[in-house]
């Protein structure tokens, strides 16, 4: 193999957007890597009660790493095609309809993450899936719903990979339901549950659950913003950084919260690297 074989994009055959969004994706692949490498390492440096939220952080930030991957590379060779095309309507065309083939990785990742992301938040309220089997039930029903709609909307394509306008706006439609019950059904497990977690607990339930409302709205406001005419870059790129956001951020969160359990529960020479607890 020769390096001439290889194609590395740069900014004078792509454009500086195109190279921020291939930065970001490449960033965002690397951060769960880690994200995955730092959780493997302190699943012992937490409290005993969360560290089943350390394996779920970890499956999180494998499945979203894998997906990452290809939707990278995919994205490098759309990349090699578009140096190749002289005009910018050719261009526009093809970021385009790329876009659509690289969003079905997306939302087979949240597929996998999401219903993770929702029981890593109840795990911080302390609940028992015996008292709240049907909220938790509920929740993840609606979650499936929001991400498997969301993917029927995106492929409401006609036979050139356009988007039909109507149909994905009816299934966006449809998905905001499973969307809108996420948030409510955590409410709910709150004002049950919230008397049972310590202080530090509550505060990072609070924080996690707040980025259902605020973070994961990018997506919905990505998927309207789709059908207009726009540069499809700006979506990846949003995208790209709400799920760096969302899913390494809220691992620090829920590693921090177990962290400072242990620190007051136990001395802290016990709690350090070398003297992890098993």
């Amino acid at each position: 193999m020769h390096l001439s074989d290889i194609f590395i994009p740069t900014a004078a055959n792509v454009g500086v957007l195109s190279m921020v969004v291939y930065f970001f994706m490449l960033v965002a692949m690397y951060a769960f890597l880690a994200n995955l490498i730092f959780t493997l390492t302190t699943h012992s440096s937490i409290v005993p009660e969360h560290r089943i939220t350390r394996v779920m952080g970890a499956i999180i930030a494998a499945v979203a790493g894998l997906s990452y991957y290809f939707i990278q590379d995919y994205y490098r060779h759309m990349l090699a095609d578009l140096s190749a095309l002289g005009t910018e309507a050719e261009r526009q065309e093809l970021i385009r309809t790329s876009y659509n083939a690289i969003g079905q990785y997306r939302y087979m990742d949240w597929a996998v993450t999401t219903p993770l992301l929702l029981l890593k938040m109840v795990s911080m309220l302390r609940v028992e899936p015996s008292k709240a089997k049907g909220a938790i039930t509920a929740l993840l029903l609606a979650d499936f719903f929001m991400v498997l709609t969301g993917y029927i909307g995106e492929q409401q394509l006609d036979a050139a990979g356009h988007i039909l306008v109507g149909p994905k706006l009816f299934w966006g439609a449809v998905s905001t339901v499973g969307y809108l019950v996420v948030p409510f059904v955590l409410y709910r497990l709150w004002n049950r549950f919230k008397d049972q977690a310590k202080p530090i607990e509550r505060k990072s339930f609070k924080i996690i659950a707040l980025s259902t409302v605020t973070t994961w709205g990018v997506y919905p406001l990505g998927y309207v913003l789709s059908v207009l005419d726009i540069d499809m870059n700006w979506i990846h790129l949003s995208f790209s950084v709400a799920d760096i956001i969302n899913k390494v951020g809220l691992s620090v969160v829920v590693y921090l919260a177990g962290k400072t359990l242990l620190d007051e529960r136990v001395p802290m020479e016990a709690t350090q690297p070398a003297y992890q607890i098993n």
